[in-house]
């Protein structure tokens, strides 16, 4: 994809020092993961495109058949649970939120609800899905976003998604993060 095709918007009102520098541009890959906590098999965007701050984000989850989840959901019919879509989008508002908090490696943004999720269309393997994510509410510990994942110009999900900043601290020492959760035979 050229360069061309991919566009940062900043307002010089809203712009401030901190986050200015770190939303001049297009988003790689190392800088999503300098964003977010996600990583491989659960890491779902693979490039940002946009960027209007604290308004709208557009990313992109290029699905190949080396995804995880294609071996059992299906194998003789590979289609991308509806659910990770929505995880997808929810990375993507992440990612757009997480800019505007200054000790953002402190913190974590959970899913608290949502809504009116529907799915029109599978997405298989192949398929580039261009997420779209813009704010509706915006409170300093608390988002609600309204997300659109498309292929190929067609809605295949959309949702409305609330999250909310945790702190890491939160759950460390606690019985459950002291030894992994899949340690059975």
């Amino acid at each position: 994809m050229s360069e061309s095709n991919v566009k940062t918007v900043e307002t010089a009102e809203t712009a401030t020092p901190e986050t200015a520098a770190s939303v001049s541009g297009p988003l790689d890959i190392g800088q999503i993961q300098a964003i977010l906590p996600h990583r491989y098999p659960f890491l779902l965007i693979d490039r940002v495109l946009e960027i209007h701050r604290m308004k709208k984000i557009v990313a992109l989850k290029n699905v190949t058949i080396n995804e995880p989840f294609f071996q059992g959901h299906f194998p003789s019919f590979p289609i991308m649970p509806g659910v990770l879509i929505v995880e997808a989008m929810a990375q993507a508002g992440g990612t757009l939120l997480l800019t505007e908090i200054e000790d953002r490696h402190d913190k974590l943004m959970v899913f608290t609800g949502i809504e009116k999720a529907r799915f029109r269309r599978p997405v298989v393997p192949g398929d580039q899905v261009r997420i779209e994510v813009e704010v509706l509410a915006w409170r300093r510990t608390a988002v609600r976003m309204g997300g659109k994942a498309f292929v190929n110009g067609k809605v295949v999900c959309e949702a409305t998604i609330s999250c909310q900043l945790v702190d890491r601290s939160r759950g460390k020492g606690s019985p459950q993060n002291a030894a992994p959760a899949d340690t059975a035979e």
